[in-house]
Formats: C-alpha cells, sequence, structure tokens
C-alpha cells in the first residue's frame, strides 16, 4: 500500500496502523514523490491525502487515470475537509473510495479489503487477457510455421511425387536438395513435328496445344513416383529414384512412358482431328549424376546433371515416331518384366563409342 500525506505523523500512524494488520506500507510526502513510487514500485492500493502542497491529491489521482499502466489502480481519497463536497471532486478526479480524517479503523480496514477484491479481480482479468495474447502469438506463429510449410509443400511438389514431398517437409531435411550423386532413370519425352506445327500455328493453337499435352503427361509423372525434372516446351524430363531411393526405378520409368504412350493415342487422334500432325519419341537412361538445387539466389530448380541425361535425350532424339528407345543398364533393369527389341549400336553425338540401344515394346 502507498500513503501519500504531507505530513509527516499522519503517515507514520497510518503506516504503523497498516503494517500492524499484515499490509507493507510504503509512503509519499507529496505528489511528485507519490508519482515516483507508483513508476518504481507499484503498490495495490494508494491511500492519498487531497490537501498537499503542489500537486494536490486530485491531481495525484488524474495522473494516476490518464496512465495506462496505473488506470485500475485503486485510491482512497483522505480528506478533513467537508465530505460531500470533496466527494463530488474526488469523483470527477477518478477516486473510488473516500475517507474522513480522523480516519476509522474498521471503516479504513473495509474499505481497503473491498477495493483489494476488485484489485484481485482486475489482476486476475489482466493475467487471463496476457495468456490469451501469448496464446494468440503462439497461433500465429503455428499458423505462420504450417503457412510456410505449406508454401515449401507446394513448391516442392513442382519437382516431386507428392510422397516424396511430403517426406521431405516432414524430416526437414533440405540437405536432401543439396548436390549428391546418385544411381537414376532419366527419361526424355519429346513430340515429333512440333518444331514444323509451330512454324505454321497461330500461338494460341501452340498454347493449347501445350496445355493438353502436359495435362495428360503430368499426373502421370506423379502416380509413378517420377521426379519432374522440367517442362522444355514440347519435351518433358524426368528421372527416378532422387531425392528418395524408390523400389525398382527403371521398371517403374518403364511403366510410367508405357502409360504415357497410351494416354497421347487418345491426345493425337484429337490433334489429328484438327489438322496437327504430333507424335510422341521417348528415350530412357539409367546410370550416375549429380543431382541437387541448381540455380541462383531467389531462382531454384531441382535438376540431375551427367552424362545419362544426355543419353537419354540423344535416345529421344533417335527415337520414330511412337518409339521408345532405352540403354543397355535400363533393359537390364528391366528384366523380364518387359518385352524389349534390340536395335543395335548407334553413334550417338557426344559418345565416343557406339552405344547399345534397345525398343521398349509393351509390359511382357
Amino acid at each position: 500500500m502507498l500513503v501519500v500525506d504531507d505530513t509527516p505523523l499522519n503517515i507514520k500512524l497510518l503506516g504503523d496502523v497498516l503494517a500492524a494488520n499484515g499490509y507493507a506500507v510504503s509512503t509519499a510526502q507529496n505528489g511528485e514523490e507519490a508519482l515516483a513510487r507508483l513508476a518504481a514500485d507499484p503498490p495495490d492500493i494508494v491511500l492519498l491525502d487531497v490537501m498537499m502542497p503542489g500537486l494536490s491529491g486530485y491531481d495525484v489521482c488524474r495522473r494516476i487515470r490518464a496512465n495506462g499502466e496505473t488506470a485500475l489502480l485503486p485510491v482512497v481519497m483522505v480528506t478533513s475537509l467537508d465530505p460531500q463536497q470533496e466527494r463530488v471532486h474526488g469523483i470527477e478526479a477518478g477516486a473510488d473510495d473516500f475517507l474522513s480524517k480522523p480516519i476509522n479503523q474498521p471503516e479504513l480496514f473495509a474499505r481497503v479489503r473491498s477495493l483489494l477484491r476488485i484489485k484481485s479481480l482486475q489482476d486476475e482479468v489482466r493475467r487471463q487477457a496476457q495468456a490469451l495474447s501469448q496464446w494468440n502469438d503462439e497461433l500465429e506463429d503455428r499458423v505462420r510455421a504450417q503457412v510456410e510449410e505449406l508454401q515449401r509443400l507446394s513448391q516442392l511438389k513442382r519437382f516431386f511425387a507428392p510422397a516424396v514431398a511430403d517426406a521431405i517437409v516432414s524430416a526437414g531435411e533440405q540437405s536432401m536438395l543439396a548436390p549428391h550423386r546418385r544411381d537414376i532413370c532419366y527419361v526424355f519425352v519429346d513430340l515429333r513435328g512440333f518444331t514444323a506445327f509451330t512454324d505454321a500455328a497461330e500461338p494460341e493453337e501452340v498454347q493449347t496445344v501445350l496445355h493438353d499435352y502436359h495435362a495428360t503427361m503430368g499426373p502421370l509423372i506423379a502416380a509413378h513416383e517420377g521426379t519432374l525434372d522440367r517442362f522444355a516446351g514440347d519435351g518433358i524430363l524426368v528421372f527416378f529414384n532422387d531425392p528418395l531411393p524408390i523400389p525398382e526405378p527403371g521398371r517403374r520409368a518403364a511403366r510410367m512412358v508405357l502409360a504415357m504412350r497410351d494416354a497421347f493415342a487418345a491426345l493425337r487422334a484429337q490433334w489429328l482431328e484438327n489438322g496437327y500432325d504430333l507424335d510422341l519419341g521417348m528415350g530412357i537412361a539409367r546410370g550416375y549424376a549429380t543431382l541437387g538445387a541448381f540455380g541462383f539466389e531467389g531462382r531454384f530448380d531441382y535438376s540431375a546433371i551427367g552424362s545419362v541425361v544426355n543419353l537419354a535425350a540423344r535416345l529421344c532424339g533417335e527415337a520414330k515416331a511412337g518409339q521408345i528407345l532405352i540403354d543397355q543398364r535400363m533393359r537390364a533393369a528391366l528384366g523380364d518384366a518387359f518385352t524389349t527389341e534390340t536395335v543395335g549400336r548407334m553413334t550417338l553425338k557426344g559418345f565416343a563409342q557406339p552405344v547399345p540401344v534397345f525398343e521398349l515394346v509393351r509390359m511382357a
């Protein structure tokens, strides 16, 4: 409790009475000192004399109410003047209660206990408000973290199958995106006749064709757990067995391209009705590559680098319409689960020796 009075004897008498009844008491002899005490060590209640030099009790009470930290602090005005007249001034200044001098002790303690109960309730409301504010902050942080996670997941799903993207986000394993070496199966898909088509078609027609083409092929990549390297115009680049290893990546790649060939048949028939003579060629190679997020700050692509990528591109370039060409390592990965035919050795650009080439025909 803070007792404010410009008469030292009054302070001592009131302080002794309060201390004898178990209250901790601090004192001030004028308004300026009282405000300083309030700022340094806020009390639970203030007993404030009205008539003081400098700042009066009314002035101090107004200052207390104007401060957001002490606006609800219980204030009891103590006066020896006419109680009725001073009560009006005290209410206008913001006082909670009044006591007349000389102070009646039972009345003093009754009023103090009543105001302290109110103060206790106010403190509890304040604590609950602070706890609620903290919970709201924590909730906002959690929502923000979840939104960021969803954004990361959305970005990752541009490259990876949904299950792979979920695994990366759940593990928080960004090191998966760091450059590393792995044995992969790389698939290169390309449209035959696309260059001639773009020379003759309107831009809107080209856009529609690419949209339908990507919309047809894209879901098949995810369905077979492939990782999309990128769409490069009419080229679709996909690899298997990274960033997370998967069982039988070669067979998954083979099933995907066969499904693409089947799905493309209906698309090709539709295009032919519109006069678009386009077909599909595909190449698959198996080998080690360097994989990771490559690019610059603000723009990264998860991609593969190595001769296996070049080999798949060369095989795709040599494939005839509707043909799927694969290399020898890819043929070994398929075993007896798929039917293949030997094409022979091909001299491919970028490879010093002729490369054994096979055609993937169907599932056995």
